[in-house]
Order: structure tokens, then C-alpha cells, then sequence
């Protein structure tokens, strides 16, 4: 059998398959699904499968003659209301996604079994770079994210998503939701700069930590306003089209 693997797939090809088609033994028991995952390719990375020049699903049993094409998964990958959790190897990722107002669970300590075990419960697409994660059978939507700079990465998962933002609505430190409260509630928190230059702040809801605009504002901002030019960039494909793919910095004082 040979298999083609889409260009920006190759990074997970041994390096010595990245130059052109591959050649795979049959056994004639295994899934193309599982062919391609042992080729290094998560599935979740994937997205038509054709075999012999006509579209197959990931089940499909390949025999010694057929030619595979993999190709990418398409974006942007629409899943509607998508909220994601992050590994521990992602926290600065985590925060900008919160900075933006994305849903972004995320625990330093996280091991990989919980990690499935909560994507799965809270119905969120688990980001990492950790590639056997993603091949893990157990878990319902995954991603692997591209880039070693967190810049890189937020425009990868909103290039790939395109999740609606809200800047400013989520603790950056915890992900829960943030409200306006009133200076004076918050005012014995506050040094005497911030309680002279500055009038707007929030509050998280869940860990209570306070935020303003304060000197880096103006760097998150830049942030934000990059990431809304990412989003709005996208092409969406048109309803009737989807198909579904299976597979920070404020200044803050505490309470």
C-alpha cells in the first residue's frame, strides 16, 4: 500500500518518510484509521481519507494495492460552542485564551488520564502537543496545537476554531467569569497609585481576584486586537457546507 500524507502533516512522519509517499505492509485486519496512527499521523489531524481516488471513512480496511491519501483536517473546524482544556505545558497558552474570553480549562498538574477523563466529561476539545495523547481511542475531540511561541499558538487554535472572543470577561488566572464592582468595595485592596490613576474594575466570581487597566494594558491590548484580526480573517464555510470533524497580564490584586 502507498500512502501520501498532506505536506503540513509530515512534522509527524519519522524524518527519514517527510519526502514523498510512504509504503505500508497490509495485514489485512487493521483500520486505514489505525495504519495512519502508526505512521505517527493523530487522527485528529486528519481529515479525507481517499482511497483509490475515492473518499473513505477512518474504518475502512486497506488491501495491498491501494494508494492513501491523508489529507488535513479542514479550517476552519467548526464546533459549535467550543470550550477547550490545555496540558500542563500550555499555561501561557491558557491565559491569552482566557484574555480573549475563551473558555480555557487548565491545571499545572494535570496528569494525561484526567485530562481525557475532563475533556470528555465537559464535552471540551483537548489541546496539546503531546501526540500519543491525542492518539488516546477514550478521547472524544482532540488537537494538536503548532507553534513553540504562545503568538503562535493562540493564532493556531483561532486560526483552527475561530471561537467567538469577549476580551476582558475571564480571569486569566483561574478561567472563571469576570464582573464589574465598584471602586470602594475594592479600594483596601489597592496601592495608592492605582487608587489615584485608576477608576474601572472587576472582579472573578470564582477566585476573587480583583483587575484593572493598568501600565501593560496597552500591550494586551495589541494582543486582543491581533487576535480579533485572526478570527475575523477566517473564512467560514457556509452552513448548509459543515460537516463535523471527528475524530495574560492584567494588574490584579488579591481578595
Amino acid at each position: 500500500m502507498q500512502v501520501s500524507v498532506a505536506a503540513e502533516l509530515r512534522l509527524f512522519l519519522k524524518p527519514a518518510r517527510r519526502g514523498g509517499p510512504v509504503r505500508v505492509g497490509c495485514d489485512g485486519v487493521s483500520s486505514l484509521g489505525h495504519v495512519v496512527q502508526s505512521l505517527g499521523v493523530p487522527l485528529t489531524e486528519v481529515g479525507r481519507l481517499v482511497v483509490n481516488g475515492r473518499p473513505v471513512p477512518p474504518r475502512y480496511r486497506p488491501g495491498g494495492g491501494d494508494v492513501v491519501e491523508v489529507g488535513a483536517v479542514d479550517r476552519p473546524q467548526l464546533v459549535p460552542g467550543a470550550r477547550f482544556i490545555l496540558d500542563v505545558h500550555l499555561g501561557t497558552l491558557a491565559r491569552r485564551l482566557r484574555l480573549v474570553g475563551v473558555d480555557a480549562a487548565y491545571a499545572n498538574d494535570a496528569g494525561d488520564d484526567a485530562l481525557v477523563e475532563d475533556a470528555n466529561a465537559g464535552r471540551r476539545i483537548l489541546l496539546t502537543q503531546d501526540r500519543g495523547l491525542l492518539r488516546r481511542r477514550a478521547l472524544w475531540l482532540g488537537a494538536y496545537v503548532y507553534g513553540a511561541h504562545p503568538d503562535d499558538q493562540l493564532a493556531d487554535v483561532l486560526d483552527r476554531f475561530t471561537p467567538l472572543l469577549a476580551p476582558w470577561t475571564r480571569c486569566p488566572a483561574c478561567n472563571g467569569l469576570l464582573c464589574p464592582v465598584p471602586k470602594a468595595e475594592v479600594e483596601p485592596l489597592l496601592q495608592p497609585g492605582t487608587r489615584r490613576t485608576c477608576q474601572a474594575f472587576s472582579r472573578c466570581g470564582t477566585c476573587g481576584q480583583v483587575y484593572w487597566r493598568g501600565a501593560h494594558s496597552k500591550r494586551l491590548e495589541a494582543l486582543i486586537a491581533s487576535a480579533q484580526r485572526a478570527v475575523h480573517t477566517v473564512t467560514r464555510i457556509p452552513s448548509n457546507n459543515r460537516t463535523r470533524q471527528g475524530p495574560a497580564g492584567e494588574h490584579r490584586a488579591g481578595p
